[in-house]
């Protein structure tokens, strides 16, 4: 099996012949990157959700459509920049709001694989690892669902490999333009997602180095931090804003690193045998094929490729500090933060084949293409094989309309409409609020919230004034006090309603028992008083 790839011939200086391979410089492969890029698109969008969604993409769908850059979970969690380029869909008036917003991302997502392709196309000069490469990242698990609705990932991968490819070409040809590219990339990541500031300690110690080794000169350095600052200006703004707002530096500046209240699982050092399964269970989920083993090969052979040592090191500390940083995160959602780490994975990949096809001329190119597809059918087996292993997916309680394995181990999201009680939140939300005796309160979690709220308001709700959704995310406007001391009195003025009726997400106060009980009214839970 051969697809007639041929390696170039390379000329190694004898002195060099034995340490390091040179590849040649290649111009823009402006024909491969379209290609592409328009294929990731028509895979994301293809396989995008077509509506409304739960949690967090739900509470992207939700910020959009009343232009909320800043949110109200920290400025960690901000954004800027992701809103900044997705708020101008929900104006295209094609399809509905939501599939717009959905469709905005999965473009996104197609870029970050463009972006791949162009790195290692540029990097090794060779069509075949740079595609085998990209489909790898494409198809990976986490990375694949989180392009089919709205996330920042995407852009955090586009921005993270635009910010390679400038290192790669500062280390070709020195020239310190790359570096100031590079600066104000970085910007942008940080005023997209502050996991972009684990790249930017990296690249803090190599620009000093440089100025160390006499290779940068202190006006750059100036030019640097400029730029830098300017491509983080969204961010930048919404610090300073709220500076101003509460005259609290410190209190700003750790909402800045952390959010509301997320400083624990950020600084987390803790490590625990649950912990360490689900990692390894999730390195397999995203890389369910033979090709997994070009990884090792690239990490090998990735000093021979590379133009300067340091580049190498740079890709190499970047992907042991993901990893580390992904291992010992506690959020719930915490496995969307090893992406990252995957597409540094799929990098050695690339590599990995790159180096198979120096030795072996094309031979088993036809292979390793069907071992690159097989993640599809796992994919597919995914929800029974975690059953198999017992390996719990998400957080163990019914939600109406939604099956948590299929949601989660599905990377798809088209067929949603198709199953009617599997995994649609619209259906959700729609059923709520019909289901419910206005006047009403419905007290949601940050899961279902998110489709409550949209579907209020793009559905114009008939009864929508007298129906007041509450959550920690957000609430319907006009919402009276929701808590112990205004309960009682509430009871009196409206019906009360739960999405669920457990600890975490139900008010404590709520769950007294010789108090209050509930009742099942079709997909919600009515609290009542006890006489």
């Amino acid at each position: 099996m051969n697809l007639g790839i041929r390696v170039k011939s390379l000329e190694i200086p004898a002195n060099k012949r034995d340490s390091q391979i040179y590849i040649l410089k290649t111009s823009f492969p402006v024909q491969g990157y379209i290609l592409v890029l328009f294929a990731a698109a028509a895979l994301y969008i293809l396989t995008c959700a077509p509506g409304v969604l739960w949690q967090d993409s739900g509470l992207i769908q939700y910020r959009v459509l009343h232009n909320d850059i800043e949110g109200k979970l920290g400025l960690a969690l901000s954004h800027p920049l992701y809103y900044l380029i997705v708020i101008p869909f929900k104006y295209i008036k094609i399809d509905a709001f939501a599939y717009r917003i959905n469709c905005a991302n999965a473009i996104i997502s197609a870029f970050a694989i463009a972006n791949f392709f162009l790195l290692l196309r540029l990097w090794l000069g060779e069509n075949y690892p740079a595609l085998l490469g990209a489909a790898t990242l494409a198809l990976s698990h986490t990375f694949w669902l989180h392009s089919t609705m709205p996330e920042t990932y995407g852009l955090v991968i586009a921005l993270l490999l635009l910010e390679l490819v400038m290192l790669l070409q500062y280390a070709r040809t020195s020239k310190k333009k790359y570096l100031y590219l590079l600066a104000f990339i970085n910007g942008l990541s940080i005023a997209n997602h502050m996991m972009a500031s684990i790249a930017l300690t990296c690249y803090f110690v190599f620009v000093i180095t440089l100025v160390v080794k006499k290779q940068l000169k202190v006006r750059h350095i100036f030019v640097m931090a400029l730029l830098w600052m300017i491509g983080a200006i969204p961010y930048e703004y919404l610090i300073v804003k709220n500076i101003i707002a509460t005259h609290d530096i410190a209190g700003t500046f750790a909402s800045a690193m952390f959010g509301n209240k997320w400083e624990s699982a950020v600084l987390n050092t803790s490590i625990t045998l649950p912990l360490m399964k689900d990692n390894f269970l999730y390195l397999i989920l995203n890389f369910p094929t033979p090709n997994i083993l070009f990884i090792f090969v690239g990490v090998w052979y990735i000093y021979k490729v590379s133009p300067q040592k340091w580049f190498a090191t740079i890709i190499i500390t970047l992907t042991v500090l993901y990893y580390i940083f992904a291992f010992r995160y506690t959020v719930p959602d915490r496995y969307a933060f090893f992406i990252p780490f995957y597409c540094m994975l799929s990098i050695f990949i690339g590599i990995g084949v790159f180096s198979y096809l120096l030795e072996s001329n094309g031979s088993h190119t036809v292979l390793f293409v069907i071992f690159c597809l097989v993640v599809v059918p796992v994919y597919i087996k995914a929800p029974e094989i975690a059953e198999g292993l017992d390996f719990k997916v998400g957080s163990g309680r019914r939600i109406p309309f939604r099956n948590d394995a299929e949601y989660f181990l599905h990377p798809w999201k088209m067929d949603v409409k198709d199953r009617m009680n599997s995994n649609d939140a619209e259906q959700f939300a729609l059923q709520a609020l019909i289901s419910v005796e206005s006047p009403a309160i419905i007290y949601a979690d940050s899961t279902t919230a998110p489709p409550l709220l949209l579907v209020q308001e793009l559905f114009n709700f008939s009864r929508k004034d007298d129906i007041k959704i509450i959550s920690s995310i957000g609430t319907t406007e006009g919402a009276p006090q929701f808590n112990e001391h205004t309960i009682d009195e509430l009871f009196s003025k409206r019906n009360i309603y739960v999405v669920s009726n457990i600890k975490g997400y139900c008010p404590d106060f709520l769950l007294d028992r010789e108090r209050y009980k509930f009742k099942s009214e079709r997909v919600l839970w009515k609290a009542e008083k006890k006489e």
